[in-house]
């Protein structure tokens, strides 16, 4: 089970205090800003302005607030303000030690993960951040990108060896989240009928593919080795491999894509930064992303037509693929934006490429058969033909025959690829890896569910294979969007590679589940 990932908890009144210890040096003046304000404390803390009266009730109870009405710059009104006492300065700086220890993960500028002291994550990423906005980023992200426009420009001291830092711009540094070449992967063996899918979706125009399948099944093998292809074949296809996440949110992914667009300080006519959130916590403004984002790429495309028509003093654009790999990540927190994303490329030249184990439902099924916006490509193992031509080529005696192989493994790279190594058909690491990635985080039920059906000898209507294994309800969503149960006409069945795994249990289970199974 992977490590947990450090998490960042500041309480309202921590926000509170250490704000008011930031801007104490306008205690006790006549004339202070608005951070003084309730609306000011507001946007500082990530808070409702009503969470903000409410605690200052309670800290100016304890005595570690007090409270004044002062004249506000560029205001004519006077207004409520708030400064820290003696006992909130003395009780502030006493937190202090705790709040800057706190663990936070950040990205450096050469795209290692890190886990650092809240202290020392500003100097890290060479920006002006205080340990509030760096505390407020990490509890509501989770990872600080070293280069992202919202922490301003980049602020290195460099050395007689590198020039000035005012030459970098804001977005500087993004990249290290997303990828501009496919990566380099094992050779693909076979697959020419789901090559051909993916040359038919792009050339036909269609915005988006989906490409669906279990853990190690290769479809980020084969995505990447069709990409390379067409990377050779198109100058001007530029790409973005953004390698989704567990704690990718739509602002890192939305920041990534303005930065590949070449989106950045001296260059936003549509003024695409203006849609991301101001201050940590705040919501991303989806409809003017898209709406701005759609006009940015429809102009590009206006400039490529010109170029396509003898115009070559006019650079032309790129025609732009986004591929997002493992996207299934993203699922629940980022749906807004992939919606808007599938909208802009539905209009531009701008095309996704979506790599996942589950289905995904950011879009209408309406779209896969009737608006013919979304293709979907469901892969399974290999057949029993692509695995002759992977065996024919290895270089190694006793090696099992193709439908021996594909008996016991139903086709699955992985398993192909160890025995390709080890010499072994069902070498241990294929069973572990099936055993981590996909039966240990199964329930009790859905495990007994996959075991009866492993053991039948055809698919099975869903009344029967309730019965047997004693499952309550409908057909449990999850498998099927995973792609371990398949939905057949005949009825229900199970991927050919788990049906192998599950069968190796011992002989007494099998032969009990059958029994159930025949009595059903």
């Amino acid at each position: 089970m992977a490590e947990e990932l450090p998490r960042t908890i500041i309480s309202v009144e921590d926000r509170i205090l250490l704000h008011l210890l930031e801007q104490d040096e306008q205690a006790d003046r006549y004339i202070v800003t608005t951070s003084l304000t309730r609306p000011g404390i507001a946007e500082s803390c990530a808070l409702h302005p009503p969470n903000v009266s409410r605690t200052m009730r309670k800290l100016t109870k304890e005595g570690l607030v007090s409270e004044h009405t002062r004249t506000i710059v560029g205001d004519d009104r006077r207004q409520k303000t708030w400064q820290l006492t003696e006992k909130g300065r003395i009780d502030t700086n006493a937190r202090l030690d705790s709040l800057a220890n706190q663990a936070v993960l950040i990205r450096d500028k050469s795209g290692t993960l890190l886990e650092i002291p809240a202290s020392s994550a500003a100097e890290r990423l060479d920006a002006e951040l205080t340990l509030l906005q760096i505390l407020m980023h990490a509890q509501h992200e989770g990872l600080l990108t070293y280069g992202d426009i919202r922490f301003g420009l980049i602020h290195s001291k460099g050395t007689d060896n590198t020039p000035p830092p005012g030459r970098i711009t804001m977005l500087s540094g993004a990249h290290a989240t997303y990828h501009t070449q496919p990566p380099h992967t094992r050779t693909v063996h076979g697959r020419t009928n789901q090559i051909e899918t993916l040359d038919n979706w792009f050339s036909s125009g269609e915005p988006c593919i989906v490409v669906q399948g279990i853990a190690g099944i290769g479809k980020s093998t084969l995505c990447s080795n069709w990409l390379s292809i067409q990377m050779e074949k198109n100058p001007y296809l530029s790409v973005c491999w953004y390698p989704c996440q567990p704690w990718d949110k739509e602002l890192g992914l939305s920041v990534s894509l303005l930065h590949r667009f070449g989106v950045e300080e001296n260059h936003d006519p549509y003024n695409l930064m203006d849609a991301l959130p101001l201050s940590p916590g705040s919501d991303l403004d989806i409809d003017s992303l898209r709406r701005r984002l759609l006009a940015y790429m429809t102009d590009a495309l206006a400039v490529r037509e010109r170029f396509e028509k003898g115009d070559d003093s006019t650079r032309p654009p790129p025609y732009w693929l986004i591929v997002l790999d493992d996207i299934h990540h993203l699922k629940g927190n980022a749906n807004n934006l992939l919606g808007a994303l599938l909208q802009v490329a539905d209009q531009s030249p701008l095309r996704l490429l979506c790599i996942s184990r589950t289905e995904l439902d950011f879009y209408d099924r309406r779209d896969v058969h009737t608006r013919a916006r979304v293709s979907e490509m469901h892969l399974s193992g290999l057949s029993v033909e692509e695995l002759s031509q992977w065996i024919g080529v290895l270089d190694a005696e006793n090696i099992p025959s193709a439908k021996e192989v594909h008996e016991s493994t139903g086709g699955h790279p992985l398993a192909m690829e160890l025995m390709e190594i080890y010499g072994q058909v069902t070498h241990g690491d294929w069973l572990r890896f099936l055993d981590e990635e996909i039966f240990s985080v199964l329930p009790e039920n859905e495990r007994e569910l996959l075991s009866t059906l492993a053991v039948a000898e055809r698919p099975l209507k869903w009344k029967k294979l309730a019965k047997a294994s004693g499952w309550e309800g409908t057909p449990p969503e999850r498998l099927i969007e995973h792609g371990l149960i398949l939905e057949l006409e005949s009825g229900f069945w199970l991927h050919e590679a788990l049906r192998d795994r599950l069968l190796r249990e011992v002989g007494t289970v099998q032969k009990s589940r059958k029994e159930k199974l025949n009595k059903s």
